[in-house]
């Protein structure tokens, strides 16, 4: 437990389920389970949802730890949010808890199927309910898919939505292995969500 994380039961007894999950290995989807669980507080009022564990992640035990991770901290900080908030003010978690190992051609890391994702999803939802955090930042198509259904990320990014008194930021995956940013076009609109959050900070008072 990090430095003033005050202890919460009801999260405290979620995290430790998700350490002791074998579900799908059990089903044979993995060939080993290292579930990462613990990925903020109950206080955090922001939520960050990824996809899976990368390979940095499964080895360092803490959600974001490579590429992705860099590329969200460097966008909070262009949308006004302090040094830190990342690491210390977000939740960080993700649809599944384990790293699903490299994709078959050997192109960036296999996409969890779906009998995966409806193993994981109660966490999530159990996640969601603890927290209520009035801001989820979804990074990458699948989260996007799992909360607003399946878009382009032309079609979803730069916009906000509000479901359920709650607003979710869809923003494309900050991977080494993509390559949408590549296009000026869709770097324009990362710009514009980068503004858009910037407006939610201030009318959340998230900083």
């Amino acid at each position: 437990m990090g430095t003033g994380e005050v202890p919460h039961p009801g999260l405290d007894v979620l995290h430790a389920r998700i350490l002791a999950c074998r579900a799908c290995h059990e089903a044979g989807y993995l060939e080993r389970a290292n579930p990462i669980s613990r990925g903020g507080r109950i206080g955090d009022r922001v939520m960050i949802v990824g996809q899976a564990p990368g390979p940095v992640t499964d080895r360092k035990g803490y959600h974001f730890a490579g590429p992705a991770g860099k590329g969200i901290e460097t966008l909070l900080g262009r949308a006004g949010f302090p040094p830190g908030f990342f690491r210390q003010r977000c939740y960080l978690t993700s649809l599944t808890r384990c790293f699903p190992g490299k994709a078959p051609g050997g192109h960036g890391d296999r996409r969890p199927s779906p009998p995966e994702l409806r193993l994981c999803r109660p966490f999530l939802d159990e996640e969601l309910a603890l927290l209520d955090p009035p801001l989820v930042l979804l990074i990458g198509q699948m989260a996007i898919a799992a909360f607003l259904g399946k878009h382009r990320l032309e079609e979803v990014v730069g916009n906000v939505f509000e479901r359920d008194a709650r607003f979710y930021v869809p923003l494309p995956h900050f991977s080494g292995v993509s390559r949408w940013l590549n296009d000026p076009a869709h770097r324009a609109l990362v710009d514009r969500a980068i503004e858009r959050l910037s407006g939610l900070g201030d009318r959340l008072r998230l900083t």
